[in-house]
């Protein structure tokens, strides 16, 4: 996997996730979205893959730009409707998906988690990255 930075959307195989989501149909994109975080949210404790991991990280990072007070997306490397201005309409459920799929990440059995901590000085970054978007959604989860 090809990484740059520690966001959401500096790794090669999220920014491929963005782009499909980005030529997806507008109505399909929700569910694509849901799909993302759904498949880590319900993975269990079996070992998860990297790259089903950065897919669910970009589409948290999405949910939490739509939600109110959430981050504005600015990188070149997500879907260009959103920094162009453009949104997706999210289910009022799919924050807690979010959040349970950002802590699946963080634990152990994660192949993300294992790269991050390999890069050691990085892994505080990361992680930190992770966290601010899981605030930005559990903060939807409490209202």
């Amino acid at each position: 996997m090809g990484t740059w930075d520690v966001g959401p959307f500096d790794n090669d195989t999220a920014a491929d996730w963005c782009g499909g989501l980005n030529d997806a149909a507008p109505e399909q994109r929700a569910v694509l979205i849901r799909d993302a975080l759904s498949r880590v949210a319900e993975h269990g404790n079996e070992y998860l893959d990297s790259g089903e991991a950065v897919d669910a990280i970009a589409a948290a990072a999405i949910v939490a730009s739509q939600l109110p007070g959430g981050t504005a997306i600015d990188s070149p490397y997500a879907p260009d409707f959103l920094i162009e201005g453009g949104s997706v309409a999210i289910d009022d459920d799919v924050p807690a998906i979010a959040v349970q799929a950002l802590d699946r990440i963080v634990q152990k059995d994660s192949e993300w988690r294992e790269l991050w901590e390999d890069a050691a000085e990085s892994y505080p970054l990361a992680l930190a990255s992770v966290q601010s978007i899981r605030a930005t959604l559990e903060q939807a989860t409490i209202q």
